[in-house]
């Protein structure tokens, strides 16, 4: 059979990955690999060099969008730092937060944002970043509090009525944007308040520990904080409202920064420019040089590699039709009912692994799936928004989980058991496929045909 080969690489290459990953082995180096295997699997179906070398420059060309949003989010963090803003946000917050409730609030703060810029980056840098240096002053569990932050700015990302992926999924399926919103709001009651009710937990037993150290008046003694220092994520949070591109609202706010790291805080212009290129390092001896230390341009070489790599894996992977075979079968078995869903959402984490972009999953796996659902839109917009907008967050080497990670400087795999929301989300909603949720829905908005959402 033609897709043997295709298919055995496909597993090879999840073997690769996941056998590399459980060594510490560099995920560039893993993706390479596997870039290597399909090389050698398109030249044995007939590919030339040239043609193998077009598909991977075509998909490598795809990061490019990514690799300056990244570049520019080491920016924003080392003017942050420097300009004080992330020192007076630190500030500020420890003010209002209550230690038993951390994680709790930081869950909450990031669903809250996320929906009202709706870009997981955007959150990420604007508050995702305070939060996890407030828990490092605070001796909180870094991965516990990455695993919080991730699992809510991810809430927005996927049911914000401004998220790019929202608009992605609701231009592939054919459907209605707000209708979506609505039935995605409907169908994350459940793993929301089980997610309330995990990171409480979490909150009390891992505790904020603020009274052991004098965080608030280190940073008195470090920076010149006042409103002025604000402006930066300010600037951010107008433009996003505003609808303008991430790219010019963070090239802007790093322009603001710069100017108040000059005038506010005393820096001379040059070692400004230094700290935005290298990162930001306090010369004065205090504990807040682990603190409050990093961001820069530099600081996401290493990221925007991996990117490339896995984009120009992509690349390949489209060219040479790898999932057709995949397609083929589906479609002559015709799944249906929660069947339906679970191969949804098994077929998109492995597009999410394979294509490295939450993107590429949803392209991929509405490419696949689409037939299957027999006009049934609405029902496939939800499953797909349910499934890969979620668990791309969850592989390490996807940009959606680099792109946080990198920005909050923690570890790429170690926040993944505490990103509850992400996991538990797929297996509450195919649970649901075992009740009979359709006529209450159809109760909330009785002239709308939900086209068959939930399983015939």
């Amino acid at each position: 059979m033609i897709y043997t080969g295709i298919n055995l690489g496909i597993i090879a290459s999840a073997i690769i990955i996941i056998l590399g990953v459980s060594q510490n082995i560099s995920v560039g180096i893993l993706l390479m690999a596997c870039w290597l295997l399909f090389v050698i699997i398109s030249l044995t179906k007939g590919y030339s060099i040239k043609s193998i070398f077009e598909m991977s420059i075509l998909g490598g060309r795809k990061s490019f969008v990514v690799v300056e949003i990244l570049l520019l989010i080491g920016a924003v963090t080392g003017a942050w730092m420097v300009s004080g803003t992330i020192p007076g946000i630190v500030y500020y917050s420890l003010h209002f937060i209550q230690p038993n409730t951390f994680i709790l609030l930081t869950f909450i703060i990031c669903c809250a944002v996320s929906f009202l810029l709706g870009s997981a980056t955007g959150t990420a840098s604007v508050v995702g970043l305070p939060l996890i240096i407030i828990a490092r002053g605070g001796d909180v569990n870094l991965n516990i509090a990455a695993g919080a932050i991730i699992a809510g700015v991810y809430f927005g990302d996927r049911c914000s009525p401004m998220s790019s992926s929202a608009a992605l999924v609701a231009n592939l399926t054919d459907t209605n944007l707000f209708q979506n919103i609505r039935n995605m709001l409907y169908s994350s009651l459940a793993p929301f308040i089980l997610s309330l009710g995990f990171y409480y937990e979490l909150s009390r037993l891992n505790p904020l520990k603020v009274g052991n150290n004098n965080l608030p008046q280190e940073i008195l003694r470090t920076f010149k904080i006042e409103y002025l220092v604000l402006i930066p994520i300010v600037v951010i949070l107008v433009l996003s409202f505003r609808k303008i591109s991430i790219k010019y609202s963070m090239f802007l706010s790093v322009f603001a920064a710069f100017v108040i790291a000059v005038i506010v805080q005393g820096y001379p212009p040059l070692e400004v420019m230094k700290d935005i290129l290298f990162g930001f390092k306090l010369n004065s001896h205090s504990f807040l040089q682990n603190i409050l230390a990093g961001g820069g341009v530099i600081s996401m070489v290493k990221a925007c590699v991996i990117v490339f790599i896995a984009c120009c894996l992509a690349g390949i992977l489209e060219g040479i039709n790898a999932f057709d075979g995949i397609k083929n079968v589906l479609h002559s078995k015709k799944p249906t009912g929660p069947l339906l869903y679970g191969i949804t959402a098994m077929l998109s984490t492995l597009t999410a692994a394979l294509g490295c972009s939450q993107s590429i999953a949803v392209v991929m796996t509405n490419q696949i799936m689409k037939d299957c659902y027999l006009q049934e839109n609405y029902r496939f917009a939800l499953d797909i928004e349910n499934s890969c907008i979620l668990t791309s967050a969850l592989i390490p080497w996807n940009v959606a989980a680099l792109l946080c990670t990198t920005t909050l400087g923690v570890s790429l795999y170690g926040f993944i058991p505490y990103a509850f929301y992400l996991y538990s989300f797929p297996m509450v909603y195919f649970l649901s496929f075992f009740f009979k949720f359709k006529e209450k829905i159809k109760k909330t908005n009785p002239d709308h045909n939900f086209n068959g959402i939930y399983p015939r």
